[in-house]
């Protein structure tokens, strides 16, 4: 898939560093309580970590208690849906659509009085404005 913001492997690893790269490129997940935006409620917006790209408003923002950010939408047309059948399960994962970025996934248990949605984000793919 070809993005706007193209790079090589290698320009990504010198530029976010291992762990974010980890998380960004190689479709790493961080371990769940400890991003620093889990329990992060200030007014802003949520950037992708590799391209300043804004994905989330933080009136999306809330507290599912799964361990890593959660909202509820994004902000329209930042957010590229893939299907994820990685780990013998069936998931819809998400990426910056500025550079692919890898972010989480979003699933149907968000909600009800909103989407109904939980982007579950990890903290290292993102920065706050």
């Amino acid at each position: 898939m070809k993005y706007p913001v193209e790079k090589t492997e290698q320009q990504w690893l010198e530029e976010l560093g291992q762990e974010r790269y980890i998380i960004l490129r190689q479709k790493g997940t961080e371990y769940p309580h400890s991003g620093q935006y889990n329990l992060h409620f200030e007014k802003g917006t949520y950037c992708c970590a590799a391209c300043d790209e804004p994905l989330f408003e933080s009136n999306s923002k809330f507290d599912s208690h799964c361990g890593w950010p959660s909202f509820d939408d994004s902000i329209p047309g930042k957010v590229e849906y893939i299907k994820d059948t990685t780990h013998g399960m069936i998931r819809t994962e998400i990426l910056c659509a500025n550079c692919g970025g890898h972010l989480g996934h979003v699933f149907d248990d968000g909600p009800k009085d909103t989407t109904g949605k939980r982007y579950c984000v990890n903290s290292l793919s993102i920065d706050f404005k």
